[in-house]
C-alpha cells in the first residue's frame, strides 16, 4: 500500500491504521522507518514533488518482492512543503516474523533512497532550490536525471 499526502505525514493516524493491517493480518511483525526533516544550513523545510505513475510502478516492484517473502510493505510520503521536525517519509513491512520485516525494510529503504521517483527541494529564505547535491539519478531517466 502506498499513501501519497500534502504536507507533513500524520504519524500517529498512519502508524493506528497500518497496526489495523498488521493486526488483520495476523502478523508478529511491524517495522517501521521514519524519515523527518532536519532544519539546518539547507533550510528550513523541504519540498517534493512526486511523479506517481513512475513511485508506484517502483512500489509494485518491491510489493512483489515482499509477497514472495511472505511480507508486505507500506509506505505514505509527502509532496509540497514539509517544515522541519515534521515526517516526510514512512516507510513500514509486515510480515509473520521479525527478521523478515527487519531485512525487508532495510534494504526498501535503501533503494527508495536511489531510486524513488521524487525530487527534493530545499526550502531557504522563503525560496524553494533544487537539492542537487543530495539527489541521485533515477536509472533510464535520460534528462531527467
Amino acid at each position: 500500500m502506498i499513501e501519497i499526502f500534502n504536507g507533513a505525514l500524520n504519524e500517529r493516524e498512519i502508524f493506528a491504521r497500518w497496526d489495523e493491517i498488521a493486526a488483520a493480518q495476523n502478523c508478529g511483525a511491524l517495522v517501521l522507518f521514519v524519515g523527518i526533516v532536519r532544519s539546518g544550513e539547507e533550510g528550513e523545510a523541504l519540498s517534493f514533488d512526486i511523479y506517481e505513475p513512475l513511485l508506484k510502478g517502483w512500489f509494485n516492484t518491491w510489493e512483489n518482492k515482499a509477497q514472495k517473502g511472505g511480507a508486505s510493505l507500506l509506505m505514505a510520503h509527502s509532496k509540497g512543503d514539509v517544515p522541519a521536525g515534521k515526517s516526510s517519509f514512512i516507510a513500514g513491512a509486515i510480515s509473520p516474523h521479525r527478521r523478515a520485516a527487519l531485512e525487508l525494510l532495510d534494504e526498501f529503504v535503501e533503494d527508495f533512497k536511489a531510486s524513488a521517483p521524487i525530487w527534493k527541494y530545499d526550502i531557504k529564505e522563503g525560496k524553494r532550490l533544487y537539492a542537487r547535491s543530495r539527489s541521485k539519478a533515477i536509472a533510464g531517466a535520460g534528462i531527467l536525471g
